[in-house]
């Protein structure tokens, strides 16, 4: 069976897919990507992303794994009243109990799906489910009907199906879809498949099940190998119709297809893709900072359409050819994704309005006066510290704004640092706690040593510091530093970030955000059990 017919035979078949030559977007960044260790997401920062994905134009949400914890499911059901014109999806086990939470959690959603899954590899069945191949096909198929009681929009995936036996997988597939899946995910779950291997084996179950033609086939790749972005191009190329992807990549262990990645080599390169997606690729940008200010997972200066170097030309033989035609080293324009030539120049003269409108230019809108009130406040307390102010230090500036306004238990007043050549350094500091002024001082190994210690001795947490690490956020020596603090308590990690000219107050103001997230965040039970 041909890509054209496969497509053109789905596209009668499923609610998402209006264009026979459309290729269906599901982001999964608000589910398996904060499966990622550190990047648990708050309800209030999961409906900020789902929002930027729906201005994307982003077609399936996977909002979360709802029976994971009550704080889960809640964020789930947010997510689904807030958005409108995007499909929001719940991930359900292939058991009765995650259906049910999952299919109430979506009950506010204007489009909703419900995503199960089950194991089908003979190393998943026989030493994680303990189960026999009938039993699994058995259960797979309640899970599907049950799902159909509640939305026809049902998306079925036999996890590990990259290391399953070919005829089970064939087998089951045909099975859920004869039980009422419209949308079958294969996922590369262990991200062991190769590209032609991968492609092979989309078109091998397009070609060798009956029922093919009433189901949407989807891929969902993982980067162990790296290979999870060229897994996923070359199943498209075989007949797949919804590649299922991340911002930023993010994800598990090496994390996930990065969306920005996908979407841009088949719009570029249509020429080898006859598919399109519906996105609108300004957004990628924009998106990808939110979510790496959210989660604390910073994107390498390298990395494809999104890092800042993705544009940039050093090379004088580079800079020669771009200034004579762009084509001759661009093959995108960096504003079709986001990227804008222009210079922020904001600075301690500019005023309210100049402020608000930049700040609308980057698609940053506020919620609330305060939340405006408060930004401004710290955008004219940076501008006496620093001549000019670009659009990084704006989206740095929010992302702490957003965060402290609603979540400040812990909060920095005064801090003096003395460090001396052959002295021991010392930190004073004023925090308020709960509303309440304290005092603290103590000595370490460096001014930042010192800080946290003096923070430790009047909070107690009993965290340990799992990462610190230090990104300028532009250049020149009156940049503002950017500091992400990871700390882990009791099996739980969290990231906090802080951005300041003074790298010190910068890397306090880290350690207390993430303070403060162990103080808001409500606990997932199973942090991890929704891999598919």
């Amino acid at each position: 069976m041909s890509n054209e017919s496969q497509n053109n035979r789905q596209n009668d078949q499923s609610p998402d897919n209006n264009v026979g030559d459309q290729l269906i977007i599901f982001d999964t960044t608000l589910r398996d990507g904060e499966q990622s260790p550190g990047a648990s997401m708050t309800k209030d920062e999961k409906v900020r992303i789902a929002k930027a994905l729906e201005k994307m134009r982003v077609d399936v949400i996977e909002a979360g794994f709802p029976i994971a914890s009550p704080g889960d499911f809640e964020a789930v059901k947010a997510v689904a009243a807030a958005v409108k014109d995007s499909t929001v999806c719940g991930l359900a086990r292939a058991l009765e109990k995650d259906i049910s939470h999952a299919a109430e959690a979506l009950k506010p959603a204007a489009s909703s799906r419900i995503h199960t899954f089950i194991a089908t590899s003979p190393i998943h069945m026989k030493m994680k489910l303990r189960m026999q191949p009938d039993d699994v096909l058995a259960q797979a198929v309640n899970a599907v009907k049950m799902a159909r009681q509640f939305t026809d929009n049902v998306e079925f995936s036999p996890e590990d199906a990259g290391r399953s036996e070919i005829d089970f997988l064939c087998r089951v597939i045909e099975t859920v879809i004869d039980a009422g899946a419209r949308t079958i995910n294969i996922p590369d779950t262990v991200g062991y498949n190769i590209p032609h291997q991968f492609g092979g084996l989309i078109r091998t179950l397009i070609e060798r099940i009956p029922n093919a033609d009433r189901a949407i086939f989807s891929v969902h790749c993982h980067n162990d190998l790296g290979l999870a972005v060229a897994n996923s191009l070359s199943a498209v190329l075989n007949g797949a119709r919804q590649v299922e992807c991340t911002i930023n990549g993010l994800g598990e262990r090496a994390g996930n297809a990065s969306l920005e990645e996908i979407v841009m080599a088949v719009r570029t390169r249509r020429d080898v893709f006859n598919c399109d997606t519906n996105l609108d690729t300004t957004q990628i940008v924009p998106c990808s900072k939110l979510v790496s200010g959210i989660t604390g997972f910073p994107v390498q200066p390298n990395k494809a359409i999104v890092g800042v170097n993705a544009f940039a030309h050093e090379s004088g033989i580079h800079q020669d050819g771009v200034l004579k035609s762009r084509e001759t080293y661009e093959i995108m324009r960096a504003q079709d994704v986001g990227w804008s030539d222009n210079r922020m120049v904001l600075g301690k003269h500019s005023g309210r309005n100049a402020f608000k409108t930049r700040l609308k230019e980057l698609n940053i809108d506020f919620s609330t006066e305060q939340e405006l009130n408060e930004a401004f406040s710290r955008f004219k307390d940076l501008a006496d510290k620093k001549h000019e102010i670009f659009d990084d230090d704006l989206r740095a500036l929010v992302a702490e704004t957003n965060w402290s306004i609603e979540n400040e238990y812990l909060k920095l007043v005064s801090l003096r640092v003395c460090s001396e050549t052959g002295e021991t350094p010392t930190a004073t500091m004023v925090l308020e706690v709960g509303g309440e002024e304290v005092s603290a001082s103590a000595s370490g190994g460096g001014p930042v040593d010192a800080s946290f210690r003096a923070i430790e001795s009047v909070v107690n947490s009993d965290t340990q510091l799992k990462l610190y690490s230090v990104n300028n956020i532009t250049s020149g020596t009156d940049a503002q530093g950017e500091v992400t603090v990871r700390l882990e308590k009791a099996g739980r990690l969290v990231s906090g970030q802080g951005a300041d000219t003074d790298i010190v107050i910068a890397s306090v103001n880290a350690y207390i955000n993430a303070l403060n997230k162990l103080e808001n965040t409500e606990v997932r039970e199973h942090p991890q059990f929704g891999d598919v």
